[in-house]
């Protein structure tokens, strides 16, 4: 499967023969220029400007908005309510996990605490965790490496930090990356991968940024 990052939280994940999914799109407000998106399904962790921009999408099918399971163009997805907890009352944060024929997935949208043993393990296996890792809205640096190792993924796609093209005020990602140890990896604006060629240890690759 491909993953393309396009700044924030937005991402497209492509694999031949099932549906296009395409995560969290953002409006301008935000600082990066909207990209021009194409899609099967959207997913919206939380109403919010930098996350429920469907409109930018072009062809999409079905917009997913909350917690539940579905299965769309071979494509099965479950919906997590992780509502945060920093605000009274919570503020609602829906974490997806997309399987692609075994190639787990999971989004955490705005996640901004660290979530208890019991709902990490309702998500199941992960593959490939989309984490924040910048604060403001979502997960500080510490919180991430923390949920990191809670999921224990076999990789780890930082999002939702600080760029040269974002006004928001949150952290680089270079405070996560001495959190888990490990120096920048950068792999280009698409990641390619596959079920077999999973890593045997937690890695983590930074994205370029899209456009």
């Amino acid at each position: 499967m491909e993953i393309t990052w396009y700044g924030h939280s937005c991402f497209r994940l492509a694999d031949r023969g099932k549906a296009t999914i395409i995560t969290d799109p953002f409006g301008d407000s935000i600082g990066y220029d909207v990209p021009k998106l194409k899609g099967d399904v959207v997913t919206i962790s939380h109403d919010a400007p930098g996350h429920n921009n469907y409109a930018a999408v072009k062809n999409f099918q079905r917009i997913l908005a909350g917690p539940g399971e579905y299965e769309i163009g071979g494509v099965f997805i479950i919906g997590a309510a992780m509502h945060n907890l920093t605000t009274d009352p919570p503020k609602r944060n829906v974490a997806y996990l997309f399987d692609f024929d075994g190639l787990k997935v999971a989004h955490l949208g705005d996640l901004d605490h660290v979530p208890a043993q019991s709902t990490v393990e309702d998500l199941g296996e992960v593959h490939i965790a989309l984490v924040p890792v910048g604060g403001g809205g979502g997960l500080n640096a510490t919180q991430a490496a923390e949920v990191v190792n809670l999921l224990e993924p076999k990789l780890v796609i930082p999002m939702h930090y600080k760029t040269d093209e974002s006004l928001l005020e949150l952290e680089t990602a270079e405070r996560f990356l001495k959190e888990m140890g490990v120096s920048r990896i950068q792999q280009g604006d698409v990641f390619k991968v596959t079920a077999s060629a999973l890593p045997e240890q937690t890695q983590i690759v930074v994205l370029g940024l899209s456009k």
